[in-house]
């Protein structure tokens, strides 16, 4: 069976390996076992945290294939179910038993602190949330009332508005009560995401009244990984944890889209009981690149308990318009509405209606990459980092004719053209550069951006930090890559003014509904699509589908 499978492409080569052993190692058999194995490990690859047996065959669509009779029972039958639980089995689902453990702890740690907190609304609402914060207003009542708050809403919505005034709602009121300094955290799941929020949130904190401002001055975001500590010896553990709790009052999570159920597990784990959680994120963008889709399960599990309401905000006030319209047909699943928005365009939408557009995007693709050169010749570093958030073309994938790297190629290809300079090397004058790993050493998170300049004396990498620009020698930089083209799952949790979305083909199993908003929510100002009507419309009647549990588990 697994050869079966495996030459029809269904399951790949680390499943079938995988599934031999366990089943080797167990003394099982039975090959409907191995298959089953195979395909709960083909799901982690694919972000779902189990598998449903009795509806695989109709998700994978290839009705000519052996699918066994009785598989559940049989895997019921199998000593991998039996201590010491190699796999796990829940209402039908089908677990590996580390996810099966994380996704209990995770329902049981949440519905832990669904609870009233029995705060009142204070005089203060009314005069950090005045006329025109309706929606934000009506959210931070709901928070005062409970320590675990889901905040979702789209871009613009006015979640950091939301989360800026809360913060100092709450200092305000244990100031009031006479207790210390509320210790406040803010986190995001990356090092990009965590300095938009700095500057988000403090962009707001600027706005308030002197008091407010001072109740809640020097608030710093982090990364996730460096609110709960890394540890060298284990890349899934963390100092902070059920035994060495984190210290604070308010912890704020950010882009809680992106945050994957082992992570949330770490997060969780080291709340301490009494400290209030904030977790704001959109739903429908894409979820973790790991598995799991927390955010969306919180909303669908917690949103039916009659004590835990979700704080949503639904009107935008960010973008043009028309991309807000467009924004909202993808997510509603309305092809034709989100067309139409296309075929009208504006100067905040633009149609790109080409199977090949090399020529068109050369017009739009060089006079950003130029701009970069010329301001990186000068080391005119100010310049040449505020024109990294100007433009992003996003594409779906890494290869090919529609991925990343074709198009960072091309775009050196025509920087030589244009400049008469070749690029003989990965290192050249106006590289963006995109980090693609954490270092703690050097300060880099995963999605920190930046730019090679030439200062007089040679070429260095000029990095936008949440602080002044970081300025190191292009050697001390391993985990970097070319940004002229970036995937729309690298993009989340960052913006630029105006966003060309470059669509992969009908095809392609990347192209959904959650990465086409993802990727059109990324534009503030402009959104350019490129593709075809089949493009566009398969993209938005495609639904990104991940197995799990937690939505039940919480809905109890």
């Amino acid at each position: 069976m697994l050869e079966v499978f495996n030459e029809a492409g269904v399951i790949e080569t680390p499943d079938v390996l995988v599934a031999q052993r366990l089943t080797e190692l167990a003394g099982d058999g039975d090959e409907r076992v191995a298959l089953a194995v195979a395909f709960v490990v083909r799901g982690l690859r694919g972000g779902s945290v189990c598998v449903d047996l009795a509806s695989v065959a109709a998700q994978v669509d290839r009705p000519e294939l052996p699918w066994p009779d009785d598989w559940l029972g049989a895997v019921r039958a199998s000593p991998l179910l039996a201590s010491p639980h190699v796999l796990r089995e829940r209402a039908g689902l089908l677990y590996l038993d580390r996810y099966w453990r994380e996704e209990e702890q995770v329902a049981e740690d949440l519905l832990a602190m669904v609870e009233d907190t029995g705060d009142v609304a204070t005089t203060d609402v009314a005069r950090l949330f005045p006329a025109g914060y309706d929606e934000q207003r009506a959210a931070a009542e709901l928070a005062l009332r409970q320590r675990l708050t889901v905040l979702t809403g789209g871009p613009g919505t006015g979640k950091t508005t939301t989360v800026a005034r809360l913060l100092a709602l709450l200092a305000g009121q244990a100031e009031a009560a006479g207790a210390p300094p509320l210790r406040i955290a803010l986190a995001a799941p990356t090092g990009k995401a965590a300095a938009r929020l700095h500057e988000a949130v403090q962009a707001q904190i600027d706005q308030l009244d002197a008091v407010d401002r001072k109740r809640i001055s020097g608030l710093r975001a982090t990364t996730m990984h460096r609110l709960l500590g890394s540890r060298p010896d284990n890349s899934s553990r963390f100092k902070h944890n059920r035994n060495n709790r984190l210290p604070h009052d308010v912890i704020v999570v950010d882009e809680t889209s992106m945050v994957s159920l082992t992570m949330m597990a770490r997060l969780l784990e080291a709340v301490r009981p009494e400290a209030r959680l904030l977790l704001v994120g959109d739903p429908d963008q894409l979820a973790s690149i790991d598995a799991g889709a927390v955010l969306a399960d919180m909303v669908d599990g917690l949103g039916g308990h009659d004590d835990v309401r979700i704080a949503e905000l639904k009107t935008p006030h960010r973008f043009g318009e028309t991309i807000g319209m467009l924004a909202a047909a993808i997510r509603d699943g309305d092809a034709e509405r989100a067309l139409e928005v296309l075929r009208a365009g504006d100067e905040h939408v633009e149609w790109l209606e080409l199977s090949d557009p090399t020529v068109e995007l050369r017009t739009v693709l060089l006079p950003h990459a130029l701009a970069l050169y010329q301001a990186a010749q000068v080391n005119a570093v100010d310049s040449a980092l505020a024109s990294l958030d100007g433009h992003r073309l996003l594409c779906a994938h890494r290869r090919g004719p529609y991925g990343v790297q074709h198009w960072n190629r091309q775009v050196e290809r025509w920087l030589t053209e244009a400049t008469g300079e070749a690029i003989w090397s990965a290192w050249y004058t106006g590289r963006p550069i995109l980090v693609t790993a954490n270092d703690y050493g050097l300060g880099l998170y995963n999605g920190d951006t930046g730019v090679t300049v030439h200062d007089g004396n040679g070429l260095r990498a000029v990095l936008a930090t949440s602080g002044a620009p970081l300025s190191l020698a292009t050697g001390r930089l391993s985990d970097v890559e070319t940004m002229h083209a970036m995937t729309i799952h690298k993009s989340q949790g960052s913006q630029a003014d105006e966003v060309t979305v470059l669509m992969p083909p009908v095809e392609s199993r990347l192209l959904t509904r959650e990465l086409f908003y993802t990727a059109v929510t990324r534009a503030k100002a402009k959104v350019r699509v490129v593709g075809t009507a089949e493009e566009v419309r398969s993209a938005i009647e495609r639904r990104a589908v991940r197995a799990t549990g937690l939505a039940s588990r919480l809905r109890g």
